[in-house]
């Protein structure tokens, strides 16, 4: 089998205050081959090249604040934003046993999971390499998990040992408001992750996940879904989540400013969702707490939150003593292929200038996203085009700094 697909982005950052505002025009195309199954074994091999076609500087920092472009470069390398050509990156090259209902592969290939995935709300996803097995031999229970030795994150070209693959997107701050010096200086076998999902019945689902990263920091994550039936046309549905981390051994390294998570430290996620859904209509409410016990750390290069308040293009982590609360409302248009979405959150955050809990200075903020998405149909069967609009609306103390603003709230962001 061969498959491939073709993907243009435009992406544009609007800051107040005079601060640098930014635009990305980038387009590229990906291809994939697949073999069919010889004694339960197959080959895939897959790439994707990217071009920038027209953007602001990249590479140059805003002039009152001396920060970096955070959104734009990650369309392309964000190791080198003058790269505008030589953007190519081999995605897949694994070969896979198909037995049953289950599978294995060895190789570079693409995952989802809690904390490790995809993330491809840019040019191209994030890929690891390793082993990973899917098993589903079990009546009502899947099982996943594997080892994990190199990554090559979204907005990259290139392979990295998972250990040398933390620090890649900016670092932020130590717990002493010193900058974080952990980039390359970690040591780590790689990343072992189980992950077990029971399906109770046709109304509750529950998963737990654990994430063992050698010498650095274990992520262990339970969460419960219930759907369940008001009459034939509407349903509710609700879940729960639990997150706990903790150090391993001295969090990566001896040297408090080149660790990455903090010697004996832990950090702990509440999560709760209650929603209703029809045909066409879905809303839900999301709450979140992450407690003051400690930042909740997560290598942005590896996967976004899992948790319920997320909303694409900001994250918490990097924070602790967190509480966010988000409403959604999705709206379907089946018959003229149209999916709209709205949202709005309120994340308390701690103060900046409480570096145990805030690791990149983000004040509390309102997060707004609109988005729109259509698909074509006849000659154009397999073009979908997307619409993002998102505004981060500043709701804590900056202290009249610019740097707690520039790319973090009071902005616009068009996609």
């Amino acid at each position: 089998k061969v498959n491939g697909h073709f993907r243009y982005f435009f992406m544009s950052t609007q800051n107040q205050g005079g601060l640098t505002d930014y635009y990305a025009n980038a387009a590229g195309g990906g291809l994939r081959f697949e073999t069919g199954k010889f004694h339960g074994f197959k080959f895939s091999v897959s790439g994707f090249y990217t071009f920038n076609i027209g953007s602001s500087d990249l590479g140059k920092k805003d002039s009152i604040t001396g920060q970096p472009n955070r959104y734009e470069i990650g369309l392309f390398d964000v190791t080198d934003p003058y790269n505008k050509k030589n953007i190519a990156r081999l995605e897949e090259f694994n070969l896979k046993y198909i037995y049953k209902k289950s599978n294995i592969v060895f190789g570079k290939q693409l995952i989802n999971t809690p904390f490790i995935n995809l993330q491809d709300g840019r040019m191209a996803p994030t890929s690891v390499e390793g082993i990973w097995l899917d098993f589903n031999e079990i009546k009502k229970i899947r099982i996943e998990g594997g080892w994990l030795y190199a990554i090559s994150p979204r907005g990259t070209e290139k392979w990295f040992r998972a250990d040398k693959s933390i620090g890649i997107y900016p670092v932020g701050l130590n717990i002493d408001g010193s900058k974080s010096q952990y980039f390359n200086n970690l040591t780590s076998k790689g990343i072992f992750l189980l992950g077990a999902t029971y399906t109770l019945n046709k109304n509750i689902k529950l998963q737990g996940w654990d994430m063992f990263t050698e010498n650095i920091f274990n992520t262990a994550m339970l969460q419960a879904d219930f759907v369940g039936s008001i009459n034939n046309k509407h349903k509710i549905f609700a879940a729960l989540q639990f997150i706990r981390q903790d150090a391993v051994k001295d969090g990566g390294n001896a040297d408090a400013h080149k660790t990455y998570f903090e010697k004996r430290g832990a950090a702990m996620s509440y999560g709760a969702k209650l929603g209703w859904k029809s045909k066409r209509m879905e809303a839900s409410l999301n709450y979140n707490r992450i407690t003051a016990d400690g930042r909740y750390l997560m290598p942005r290069e590896w996967g976004r939150d899992p948790m319920f308040t997320f909303l694409p293009r900001e994250r918490n982590e990097g924070l602790g003593d967190v509480h966010a609360v988000m409403g959604r409302i999705n709206y379907d248009l089946s018959e003229i292929r149209l999916k709209t979405s709205f949202a709005a959150g309120y994340y308390q955050l701690p103060d900046v200038k409480n570096y145990r809990l805030n690791k990149y200075g983000l004040p509390s903020y309102i997060h707004l996203n609109a988005d729109v998405r259509y698909s074509f149909i006849g000659f154009w069967q397999g073009l979908d085009t997307q619409l993002l609009v998102t505004a981060k609306l500043n709701a804590g103390e900056t202290y009249k700094d610019k740097k707690f603003e520039f790319n973090k709230v009071n902005m616009v962001l068009f996609n």
